[in-house]
């Protein structure tokens, strides 16, 4: 890598100045200050202040507990995780459910149970074929005699021990535990909210955008006050969002040659690469707030899978007034960059300090991750160097 150039220590205001101000306002020296209008960090909102960087808790602590439960959520809270991230996949009857796809095949024991053997089958997600079971052909009453278990259990095998502990969560049950927790601590538990495939599921009348809408609604996290954030990979669905509720959307961006599938299906002939382009940054500022890309697209990787050199992407999309939350952090080798992996076990952990500070040095604004205490510790230390 180049010469690290750190910024100044910053805090972000949360939704409270993100929805008012349009996000967090880059000043001259690098700080992204809350409020471009105060001239300084704002007033506090009932979402509080984020840090900078914040520790987003990819699925909860799927580093340690199957993603996606309440395990995961409760553990990643009591690290300390600034934010929790919900993925949202629709039931038959119209529930929305916390799982990262609509393919329950791998994160459910529901190939064990014989009674649900009939609705397997094969499905195009995306323009992708898939066999397994799917959500949206359950109830979320039949979904709830499911258990959750480790979706990568070759990699994480102590993750086993707590398969069948707990069930797929409602996300409007994780609304009602949020609000708990807060009231039990004092502040707000922040959460990052994606729409998962919602083009896919427009078609089959599961409209993902106005469901989510009326539970942020119901729970009061509505607001551009509210400690949450909607995102997705399909930009048509946060521009749907903003037309519904105030807080902030974040437009989720894969590899450049990629398209989001509301392009495709549009017939835009864009791909992530002319997106993370100023021209493209600046369309996304019109309706939305942050970008949350894939850590390749802020420090892409050498032939050899070492870090290479940083591009202007935080340069260029804080100039838009864009906040960056990058994904995903992983503290096992086979998902680190070469140069911070140790040993030849692919599921060690390696160097993942080392990876986080050359990350955090880039400037975002924070960073998802399956491990959220390693996230912390990493953000403290840079906040002290």
């Amino acid at each position: 890598m180049g010469q690290e150039q750190k910024p100044g220590r910053r805090l972000v205001l949360g939704a409270a100045v993100l929805g008012a101000a349009g996000a967090a306002t880059v000043g001259t020296g690098g700080s992204a200050l809350a409020d471009g209008k105060s001239g300084g960090r704002g007033k506090d909102g009932p979402g509080g202040k984020l840090p900078v960087p914040a520790v987003v808790a990819h699925r909860g602590a799927s580093g340690y507990r199957p993603e996606h439960t309440f395990g995961s959520y409760q553990l990643a809270l009591d690290m300390g995780a600034d934010v929790i991230e919900q993925d949202l996949v629709p039931t038959k009857d119209g529930h929305l459910v916390c799982r990262h796809e609509n393919d329950i095949t791998a994160t459910t024991d529901v190939a064990a149970h014989p009674e649900f053997a009939g609705r397997k089958t094969t499905k195009t997600v995306d323009g992708k074929p898939l066999t397994g079971w799917f959500t949206e052909d359950f109830t979320l009453a039949e979904l709830n005699t499911l258990r959750a278990k480790e979706r990568i259990p070759q990699t994480r095998p102590h993750n086993t021990l707590y398969d069948g502990r707990w069930q797929v969560p409602a996300f409007e049950d994780v609304l009602k535990w949020a609000e708990q927790q807060g009231r039990k601590r004092g502040r707000p538990v922040w959460l990052h909210i994606e729409t998962k495939h919602p083009s896919y599921f427009r078609k089959l009348g599961l409209e993902l955008e106005p469901r989510l809408a009326k539970l942020l609604r119901k729970y009061g996290r509505h607001r551009a006050h509210s400690p949450n954030f909607v995102q997705s990979f399909e930009p048509s669905s946060i521009q749907r969002l903003k037309k519904l509720v105030d807080c902030p959307g974040v437009c989720l961006l894969d590899a450049p040659g990629s398209r989001p599938w509301d392009f495709v299906e549009a017939g835009d002939p864009r791909t992530v690469a002319d997106l993370v382009k100023p021209e493209g940054l600046k369309w996304m500022a019109r309706f939305a707030d942050g970008i949350g890309p894939v850590v390749d697209l802020v420090i892409p990787k050498n032939p050899d899978g070492s870090l290479g050199e940083p591009t202007t992407l935080v340069r260029d999309a804080h100039a838009e007034n864009l906040v960056l939350h990058p994904y995903t952090m992983r503290n096992e080798n086979s998902f680190l960059p070469l140069d911070f992996r140790k040993g030849d076990d692919p599921n060690a952990y390696g160097d993942a300090f080392g990876a986080f500070r050359a990350y955090f040095s880039t400037g975002i604004d924070g960073i998802f991750t399956d491990n959220p205490d390693t996230g912390k510790l990493a953000a403290a230390d840079f906040d002290k160097g």
